[in-house]
């Protein structure tokens, strides 16, 4: 049986337009009974939040069928790291999941009282509403040892009107500011593979991608069928000039039906 990974941004949607042909795929799957689950490098939101945002272009899943990287990074620091508070540049997503993480935090507020050197864990995702102060507190922190965690390593994010800065942006900062490398949670990295592998139960798992670097690596380094859509991040000029081979590349997730109706009986 083959399971199958979606990414998300770039993917089924741009911003908060849905990409034609995305919901059939998924009705598609429901209805052959293949397993699959979405899997985003997106920590702003949490799984519950995109299942609302899904809906709302009529793609209807479970909150459970969605991996974000906050939540990724939640189930990493739960299993492998000893509790202490944390300090979290990030969105809604990501501050909701280590709330859930229950080991305190340190906010904005505190930190200017000086409480930043209580900081056990900065955690750093993509954080619209990002300042000079929070990447202050973060470098502080981390230079006083506190551990450096990423959601994940992307650069830009597609939406509606082209690229935006995404997480690795900002973390690339603190990198620089600090002289630390950070731990990295999502695609293409074995922290995030530890969490979906627990979730999809294949014997052949395809991911479906926009991104060479994230998803594309991701898929060739843990051994799926790497499926590339050109609607996102990566073109294909990029395909060709890169060592990274998708084994598909298609248009977008309209073709992908296609494909999956002549594969699938």
């Amino acid at each position: 049986m083959i399971g199958v990974i979606f990414d998300m941004d770039g993917v089924l949607y741009r911003g908060n337009r849905a990409i034609e042909g995305a919901k059939d795929v998924i009705e598609f799957l429901k209805a052959k009974s293949i397993p699959f689950i979405f899997l985003t490098n997106n920590s702003t939101k949490t799984p519950e939040m995109y299942r609302q945002k899904l809906l709302s272009m009529g793609i209807d899943v479970s909150a459970g069928e969605i991996v974000t990287s906050g939540l990724a990074t939640r189930l990493y620091m739960e299993k492998h790291l000893e509790p202490g508070k944390t300090f979290v540049i990030g969105g809604e997503g990501l501050h909701e999941e280590m709330k859930k993480l229950g080991w305190g935090s340190v906010s904005l507020e505190e930190c200017r009282e000086g409480r930043w050197k209580e900081i056990k864990h900065v955690v750093v995702g993509l954080d619209p509403r990002l300042t000079y102060e929070k990447l202050k507190y973060g470098t502080l922190a981390i230079r006083n040892g506190a551990s450096f965690i990423g959601t994940n390593p992307d650069t830009t994010y597609p939406a509606e009107e082209g690229l935006y800065p995404g997480a690795g942006a900002i973390i690339a900062s603190l990198k620089a500011s600090t002289d630390r490398k950070p731990l990295i949670i999502g695609k293409p990295n074995e922290p995030v593979y530890e969490v979906v592998k627990e979730k999809l139960k294949a014997d052949e798992i395809w991911m479906i991608g926009d991104r060479l670097d994230t998803d594309i690596v991701f898929a060739k380094r843990f051994g799926m069928k790497a499926i590339l859509v050109l609607t996102g991040v990566s073109t294909l000029r990029e395909v060709e000039k890169s060592n990274v081979k998708p084994d598909l590349v298609l248009p977008s997730v309209k073709e992908l039906l296609d494909y999956l109706r002549a594969v699938i009986k």
